[in-house]
C-alpha cells in the first residue's frame, strides 16, 4: 500500500542520481514513519521549536471499548456491556451507533491506517497503547500539545436512547481522565457533553470545570437538537463561568433525508461535515447566543473553512432585510462569526489560494483560527499547510499553529513535567 501523505523517499540509481520513490506502508507501519516528512519539514524550515497545538486529533476508542464500558455507572448497563464483549465475536462495540460511510474512509484500502493501526508497542513499559500512539503522532507532527477526540462516538448524538449517550459519554470521559490524561501532560481533551440531555450535560461541566487537562467541552454536531433551545441556557451559563470553550465537532449522517439523495461518499462527505455545523451556527448566531453569553467562547471543528464566507454573506444579506426576526443582534451576523467564534483549519481547502486568503481575512484567522491535523483520518493536514501559505507572515503562522490555541485553552508554552 502507498500513503499519499508519506512523501517521496530518495533511491540512488546506478548513475548516483537520487530518484524519488514512494514509501510502502501498511497497517503495521509506525506512526512516526507515516509522519516522517512532516517532522523533517518542521526541522528544515525552523519551526520545530514553536509551540504547536493540534486542536483536533483522534484515537480509535472502539479498540479500548472493553475498558471504557467498565466506567459505566449503571450496574445493569455495565453488566450488559461486559457480557456483550465477553460472549460475542465480531459485533460492533456495545451501545455505539455508526454510519456506513465509515467503510469508505480508507479509500478502498489505499489509505490503510485510516481503518486500522496495528503498529507494535512495547507492553512491558506499562504505558497504554492509545497514549503511545498519540505520543508518536505528536512527535511526527512536532506538537507540544494534542487535543484528542473519539471517533465512533461522533455519531452518538443520533442514538435513539438518550440515556445511552449519557452512560457512554460519562464512561468515556472518566476513562480519558484516567488513561489518556494520566501519562503525558501534552495530551489534553475536551469533555464529551451528552447534549441531548441538558441536565446531564450540566453535571459534566460541574465534574470537569476545574480539571486543567480538560480544556473545554465538546458537542458532537451530528444531532437534531436545536442549540438555541431554552433548556440549554443553564448549561451555557455554566460553561461561560468555567472560562472554557464549547466545541461543536462536525460529522456526517448519510441517512439524513437530504444527504441520502447523494449516491457517492465524495459528495456526502463534502456536504455532511459542513451541513451540521452550518445549521447549528445559523441558530447560534441568529438566536443571539453570543449576546446572551458574551464571554462564552465557541469553537467550530472539522468543517473546513470554505463554508464560512458563504454563510457570513448569506446571513448578512438576509439580516439586512429581516432584522425583526433576529432582534437580539446588535451587529450583522458575520461580525459575531468573526469576533465571537473560533475555528479549526482542517480539512483546509487550498485549490484556490486567492479564495483561501480571502477566507482568512473574513474570519480574522490571525486570532480566530486554530490549526488541526485530524490525524489519523484519510484527509489529515500537517502543520505545513499553514506554514507554507504565502500570504501569512511568521507571527500569523505562529498564532494559527499554536498561540491562538494557547490563549483559548490557557496553555503554557510547554507542558508541565509530570510530578
Amino acid at each position: 500500500m502507498v500513503d499519499h501523505r508519506a512523501g517521496p523517499v530518495g533511491k540512488p540509481t546506478q548513475q548516483g542520481v537520487v530518484k524519488p520513490t514512494l514509501q510502502d506502508i501498511d497497517t503495521y507501519t509506525d506512526t512516526r514513519d507515516y509522519l516522517r516528512h512532516s517532522r523533517e519539514h518542521a526541522e528544515t524550515h525552523g519551526y520545530i521549536d514553536w509551540t504547536i497545538v493540534d486542536m483536533d486529533a483522534h484515537h480509535v476508542e472502539s479498540i479500548s471499548w472493553k475498558e471504557i464500558v467498565r466506567f459505566i455507572d449503571d450496574p445493569v448497563l455495565r453488566d450488559q456491556a461486559e457480557r456483550f464483549h465477553s460472549e460475542r465475536v465480531g459485533s460492533p462495540p456495545y451501545g455505539l451507533v455508526g454510519d456506513f460511510g465509515l467503510r469508505y474512509q480508507d479509500v478502498g484500502g489505499r489509505i490503510p491506517h485510516q481503518s486500522d493501526q496495528r503498529e507494535k508497542i512495547d507492553p512491558a513499559k506499562g504505558v497504554h497503547r492509545d497514549v503511545v500512539l498519540t505520543r508518536r503522532a505528536m512527535e511526527g507532527l512536532a506538537c507540544a500539545y494534542m487535543v484528542v477526540f473519539p471517533t465512533s462516538m461522533l455519531f452518538l448524538g443520533m442514538h435513539p436512547q438518550a440515556q445511552m449517550e449519557v452512560a457512554l459519554g460519562n464512561a468515556y470521559n472518566r476513562w480519558v481522565q484516567q488513561t489518556l490524561l494520566s501519562d503525558d501532560n501534552g495530551i489534553i481533551a475536551l469533555a464529551y457533553l451528552p447534549f441531548n440531555t441538558p441536565d446531564e450535560a450540566c453535571k459534566v461541566v460541574e465534574e470537569f470545570a476545574n480539571n486543567d487537562r480538560v480544556v473545554g467541552f465538546t458537542v458532537t454536531s451530528t444531532r437534531y437538537k436545536p442549540v438555541h433551545s431554552n433548556e440549554y441556557m443553564r448549561l451555557y451559563r455554566m460553561i461561560e463561568e468555567s472560562g472554557k470553550p464549547i466545541c461543536f465537532h462536525a460529522g456526517y449522517h448519510w441517512q439524513d433525508p437530504s444527504l441520502a439523495t447523494i449516491p457517492t461518499f465524495l459528495g456526502m462527505h463534502s456536504l455532511g461535515f459542513v451541513w451540521c455545523n452550518m445549521v447549528h451556527m445559523t441558530n447560534w448566531i441568529l438566536q443571539g447566543i453570543p449576546e446572551r453569553f458574551p464571554k462564552m467562547k465557541s469553537l467550530w471543528v472539522e468543517s473546513g473553512l470554505a463554508w464560512l464566507p458563504f454563510l457570513m454573506q448569506r446571513l448578512d444579506d438576509q439580516f439586512l432585510m429581516r432584522q425583526s426576526e433576529a432582534p437580539a443582534l446588535k451587529m450583522p451576523p458575520s461580525e459575531y462569526m468573526r469576533r465571537n467564534c473560533w475555528y479549526s483549519s482542517q480539512p483546509m481547502e487550498r485549490s484556490n489560494i486567492k479564495a483561501t486568503e480571502l477566507t482568512f481575512e473574513m474570519i480574522n484567522a490571525e486570532t480566530q483560527l486554530l490549526w488541526s491535523s485530524d490525524w489519523p483520518h484519510f484527509d489529515f493536514d500537517t502543520p505545513r499547510v499553514i506554514y507554507d501559505l504565502p500570504f501569512l507572515n511568521e507571527n500569523q503562522k505562529r498564532n494559527i499553529l499554536g498561540r491562538n490555541a494557547q490563549q483559548l485553552f490557557n496553555l503554557p508554552d510547554r507542558p508541565a513535567a509530570k510530578a
